[in-house]
């Protein structure tokens, strides 16, 4: 069966991919960025929802830039919770599935065992409360919702820690990165793939999904290197960066990360859906994509 499909955030790392897959698959996508559709106008939502009456709307739109939320804290529930509500309210009315991306920064981090979806919730940052409030508009304004954390992302259609650090690599003699936050890596075509396959389905809930496996920055960094200098990103001469750990405390941010977001993909799991690569394959597979650009 095929769907007509709206995707909110479709300019964006994740959005551009999931267009990408439901496209692939035969669907009616309209891709939606913030020059099509305001998040925050809700008349507007109202307006281009009602128009296409899509059967499910996959909610990438979010404001992510988690330092810049510590001081602009209106804007980033604003678009994260007020327009996550505009959609979810809109979606209503059309009778919509809604599928919203959330995050592992919901988490407070001071775990040592991955969070499963029904863990509590304990966000440490604005943007984490942010995300937290439009999981609970979802949840309260929608019938027929999917919430899918992630971590992590990285994609070809964005900014990202790979690129940053293939980037850099070739520029600096040394990089020092964080060696006492564990997460998980998430490639966009893993993840748009499983919300493919998630959104089409009535196994409504909460999710976690991300590459399977866990690393840290700075291992995550070690395989970046490692796997750049193996597929040829790097000449045989080059010299590229010395890659040393670092602390958090060595690396001040305004915005407080999760010192552990490894997530449980319990839901997966229980619900038979295709769990998703393990991160370092999935690394290589995104270095092909790059390769290949």
């Amino acid at each position: 069966m095929k769907y007509r499909i709206m995707v909110t955030g479709a300019a964006g790392q994740l959005g551009y991919d999931v267009v990408k897959t439901f496209g692939s698959d035969g669907h009616h996508v309209l891709g939606c960025d913030r020059e099509q559709m305001d998040i925050t106008d809700q008349q507007q939502c109202k307006d281009l929802i009602g128009a296409f009456r899509p059967d499910i709307i996959i909610h990438c739109a979010a404001y992510t830039a988690v330092d810049q939320a510590e001081s602009d804290i209106d804007t980033a529930f604003s678009i994260n919770a007020a327009g996550t509500r505009n959609i979810a309210v809109a979606a209503e009315k059309v009778k919509a599935k809604l599928v919203y991306i959330s995050t592992d920064y919901v988490f407070d981090g001071m775990g040592n065992t991955p969070y499963q979806e029904y863990d509590e919730t304990n966000p440490q940052s604005v943007y984490g409360t942010s995300k937290l409030a439009g999981e609970r508009l979802v949840q309260s304004l929608s019938t027929r919702w999917f919430i899918v954390r992630t971590s992590w992302v990285f994609g070809s259609h964005g900014h990202n820690f790979v690129k940053t650090m293939l980037d850099l690599m070739g520029k600096r003699p040394q990089l020092q990165v964080v060696h006492d936050q564990q997460g998980a890596p998430t490639y966009t075509v893993d993840l748009a793939r499983l919300i493919a396959e998630l959104a089409v389905s009535e196994k409504y809930g909460i999710y976690h999904a991300s590459n399977a496996g866990s690393c840290t920055w700075f291992e995550f960094a070690q395989a970046i290197a490692e796997e750049a200098i193996q597929h040829g990103f790097f000449q045989a001469t080059a010299q590229i960066a010395e890659i040393v750990s670092c602390t958090t405390a060595e690396y001040p941010r305004p915005a407080s990360r999760p010192a552990y977001s490894v997530m449980d993909h319990m839901g997966i799991r229980t619900n038979r859906l295709q769990a998703m690569r393990p991160w370092r394959e999935a690394l290589i597979a995104f270095l092909h994509e790059l390769d290949t650009e």
